[in-house]
């Protein structure tokens, strides 16, 4: 009797299991959204083009960004590899591993675990020298970008682009996603004459590009010095769609630079990287930089007030006080240091139809219209780098209506987008 009630018992639990397993899978596509994981550059690079490296020595530009998508090394990878000598290493602003304030200079150092050299790339020698790469057949390029053509990463791989073709070196690009979408675009195109390591070529602000695609459009567009052209390969991710942001896949957020501690942060830094052209706080100094911003003779409730009624999709605004304090490793010496900043904390509600530049436009321009004895510019040729151009500082101070200031980019952005259009690799 106890054996068949132990036997009806196992029935009935497998055709619960059974009826539950039935009830998932029967689920109607409406009710759960599914979506593959994404692999990253680093992924395919090791499971399906280990060849592009084999019998070659290896040089790799990265930083603490550079990991597969389990979290793995990019160069504790490389160095296991079969076949593969791992010559080089080397860091770009903020240094190899991200804990260097931006701005300052790096110094050669050896990587402990590898014993392999580390070459600091900013500073004195943005571009690695023929020194540098005299021991290196293959450069590789794996970082997380932004999004944004302010954010030098990609003013470095296009120098290294650069020095790989002049050296005969071939390049590979291991890509990964724009954490801000691949979808959207955004503010002025950069003008030659403001070219600089924050804008190194003619790209709008917001680029809605890989670093992969920013690669090729260089490359084939001869953008690099003399026009000349590298041996490029870009090693493709799986899965990944242009209109995902960061926080829609699954993937770990590494900090990609002190000042970057979220995928919410890269999706403002498009519009609030430009107060770095002004003496208006960024929030540099505290826990939230470019969440929240301000100034100690800021009305920032009538700012709040003035900026609701903008009508900008997307942003929560809230007013907030703060006090910028040196930060060693993120932010040393930052605007009004010590003093009570009165400003604002911003939300992002809509990350699919946020402008961030868009916002950014109204936020300046709203600044300057209220406190025009307060507000400057930080040098004459600051906002024009910023920007990338001289028309737009120059809308701003003339008083123009922010909706006119965004609408005057748009020839330039289409013209923009068609360029971008042939280099696109992703849906």
């Amino acid at each position: 009797m106890k054996s068949v009630n132990k036997l009806t018992i196992k029935v009935m639990l497998l055709f619960s299991a059974v009826l539950i397993l039935n009830l998932i899978c029967n689920c109607g596509s409406a009710d759960i959204k599914t979506s593959a994981k994404v692999s990253l550059g680093i992924d395919i690079l090791l499971d399906e083009h280990l060849d592009l490296i084999q019998g070659k020595r290896v040089g790799i530009i990265t930083n603490q960004t550079g990991v597969n998508s389990d979290g793995k090394h990019i160069i504790d990878l490389v160095f296991e590899a079969p076949e593969v000598e791992l010559t080089a290493l080397y860091g770009p602003e903020h240094g190899l591993r991200g804990d260097v304030e931006g701005g300052l200079t790096i110094s050669h150092l050896v990587d402990p675990k590898t014993g392999v050299p580390i070459y600091s790339i900013y500073g004195k020698t943005k571009k690695p020298t023929p020194d540098m790469l005299q021991n290196v057949d293959v450069l590789i390029f794996d970082i997380q970008d932004v999004g944004a053509r302010f954010y030098t990463y990609i003013s470095t791989m296009s120098l290294c682009m650069e020095a790989a073709a002049e050296n005969q070196i071939s390049f590979i690009v291991l890509d990964r996603p724009n954490p801000i979408t691949g979808t959207l675009l955004e503010g002025p195109v950069l003008a030659p004459e403001y070219q600089s390591f924050v804008g190194i070529h003619p790209i709008a602000l917001r680029h809605g590009m890989t670093v992969g695609e920013l690669a090729l459009m260089f490359n084939k567009e001869r953008w690099l010095a003399n026009g000349i052209q590298v041996e490029l390969h870009i090693v493709k991710m799986k899965n990944w769609r242009r209109d995902s942001w960061y926080g829609e896949l699954g993937l770990e957020w590494i900090k990609p630079s002190p000042n970057m501690p979220s995928a919410t942060t890269a999706l403002l830094y498009p519009g609030m990287g430009l107060l770095e052209s002004c003496n208006v706080s960024e929030g540099r100094g505290t826990a939230a930089p470019f969440i929240q911003i301000g100034a100690p003779w800021l009305d920032h409730v009538r700012l709040k007030q003035l900026l609701d009624n903008a009508g900008v999709a997307g942003i929560q605004i809230d007013t907030v006080r703060f006090v910028p304090v040196d930060m060693p490793g993120a932010a040393m010496n930052p605007k009004f240091k010590g003093e009570t900043c009165l400003g604002l904390k911003l939300t992002v509600t809509e990350p699919h139809q946020f402008q961030s530049v868009a916002f950014g436009i109204h936020l300046i321009s709203t600044i300057k219209q209220l406190h025009p004895e307060h507000f400057k510019w930080r040098s004459p040729r600051s906002p024009l780098i910023m920007f990338g151009n001289d028309y737009t500082p120059a809308a701003i101070d003339a008083g123009e209506p922010p909706d006119s200031i965004v609408r005057s980019w748009q020839p330039e952005l289409n013209q923009f987008e068609k360029i971008r259009a042939g280099y696109l690799l992703y849906e």
